[in-house]
């Protein structure tokens, strides 16, 4: 099993500032959208901040929510589709940007404290990812490299930049070359993994598993990682894939971050589109 990770784009790890800033999509540059992602943006940073992958959906947080305005101190719009024509009146409108926010540090660590939690500074962990995807009778990894599971691909360094996490992927001809499958991966110990992701810069391996479920119109997905001697495990099901990386890497930040162990939940698909 040598050599079997190769390091993705985007993984440096984050620190200063950059745990303050966070990134949301949005329609339009209008003043009701901004706020809303204002709010989106405010619960997100707290967790990136933190390491609090439990603060997502905290019904506490609408006070700060509602206010999120007052915590920002610089944002910035990139139109998702520059260079593309413009077609019609209501695509100026309805154009997706990407809304890039600034909050005052000060002011988060206070929001911080009023839970109980405090801003995770210490050395982050380079997480080594290992995920299985099946739906039907596709069954597949995510890759660093592989065109099957580029969205997916996108999708986890995506989740890793929301969390404040760096991370690295197996690349497709590596996993061919040391026979690493799906069903090898659910029963490979971690010990043997953890050498292979050490070789490429990854600190911990995280194992996860992803199951389509056509009743939950979401994924069923099981995580796994190792840390503190002992397994920690955590479960969500009925989530859209971007929404399960989240929880994956969020979950693994939490552990890491001293925050306990992820709740395992349920929640309906419909509820989790990527916004």
């Amino acid at each position: 099993m040598a050599a079997v990770l190769t390091l993705c784009a985007g993984t440096m790890a984050v620190a200063g500032s950059d745990l303050y800033r966070i990134k949301v999509t949005v329609t339009g540059q209008g003043e009701a959208n901004r706020i809303v992602g204002f709010a989106a943006c405010l619960e997100d940073v707290l967790i990136k901040a933190s390491g609090a992958q439990k603060l997502a959906g905290d019904r506490r947080l609408a006070a700060y929510k509602s206010k999120a305005k007052r915590f920002v101190t610089a944002f910035s719009y990139r139109d998702q589709f520059a260079g593309k024509p413009v077609r019609d009146e209501q695509g100026t409108r309805d154009r997706p940007y990407d809304l890039t926010v600034e909050f005052e540090e000060s002011k988060i660590d206070d929001v911080l404290r009023a839970f109980g939690l405090r801003p995770w500074l210490a050395h982050r962990p380079r997480l080594a990812v290992f995920v299985e995807m099946e739906q039907g009778p596709r069954n597949y990894i995510v890759t660093s490299d592989g065109t099957q599971s580029d969205l997916q691909r996108d999708a986890l360094l995506a989740a890793a930049e929301k969390r404040g996490m760096g991370i690295v992927l197996p690349s497709a001809a590596a996993l061919a070359k040391s026979n690493i499958t799906g069903a090898e991966l659910r029963t490979a110990p971690f010990p043997a993994l953890a050498p292979v992701a050490a070789e490429q810069g990854g600190e911990v391996v995280v194992v996860g598993r992803l199951v389509w479920d056509d009743r939950e119109l979401g994924w069923a997905t099981q995580w796994q990682m190792d840390w503190g001697g002992r397994m920690h495990r955590w479960q969500i099901r009925g989530v859209t894939f971007d929404e399960a990386f989240r929880r994956g890497i969020g979950g693994a930040a939490q552990v890491l971050s001293g925050n306990g162990d992820p709740v395992t939940r349920s929640i309906s698909a419909r509820r989790n589109k990527l916004h």
